[in-house]
């Protein structure tokens, strides 16, 4: 899949730096294929719908970073073979996207994008994942759009991108929106990511 390009210095903070503060450092897993006819697709995760946070959620594989992780990258590959049965060595990072801060539980998330091969069988995590979501990436795009939602009592609007019935908002969206930015402008000098 050469229509992927990274930097040929690596894949930046893959050494993983703590967060600065009280913000708890998580990372995520954003998986892209390609499909026979060379579209590109992501790869997210539905939640269970009984969990005690973020329940029925859309989402990125991940979660935060645990003593035994080397890096934030490992603490992201680890979630997502928990999570989805994502096997480490089908994942081919090609970049990170900038950290992005949650509001209600101060979580700071290092999104990294990894190449992966179509057609890959998900084996879920019973306790976390409901369903594996593989959305095209065109559809991604067209699909923003702004939503009113109502949480713990507050009603607010917010960015976030629909596909059939799907609704992603918070975090996740802000991690998509970073990254059809950084498809479309190439992102900066030192650390382009393409689908070209």
């Amino acid at each position: 899949m050469s229509a992927f390009t990274w930097p040929p210095e690596g894949v930046p903070g893959a050494g993983g730096s703590a967060s600065q503060g009280r913000e708890i450092p998580a990372a995520v897993l954003v998986p892209l294929f390609l499909d026979e006819g060379s579209e590109p697709h992501l790869v997210l995760t539905r939640r269970r719908a009984d969990l005690r946070r973020h329940a029925g959620e859309i989402s990125f594989p991940g979660g935060r970073r645990d003593g035994e992780d080397t890096s934030l990258m490992e603490t992201a590959l680890r979630e997502a073979e928990e999570e989805i049965g994502l096997a480490r060595e089908q994942a081919s990072m090609i970049g990170e996207l900038p950290a992005t801060s949650t509001f209600a539980t101060n979580y700071v998330i290092h999104p990294f994008v990894a190449r992966i091969p179509a057609g890959t069988a998900w084996r879920l995590s019973p306790r976390e994942v409901d369903a594996v979501l593989e959305l095209r990436l065109e559809e991604v795009r067209a699909g923003r759009t702004t939503a009113q939602l109502r949480r713990r009592g507050i009603t607010f609007q917010t960015d976030a991108y629909v596909v059939d019935e799907h609704l992603i908002w918070g975090a996740t969206a802000r991690i998509i929106e970073h990254l059809l930015s950084r498809l479309r402008d190439g992102g900066p000098p030192s650390a382009p990511l393409s689908l070209e």
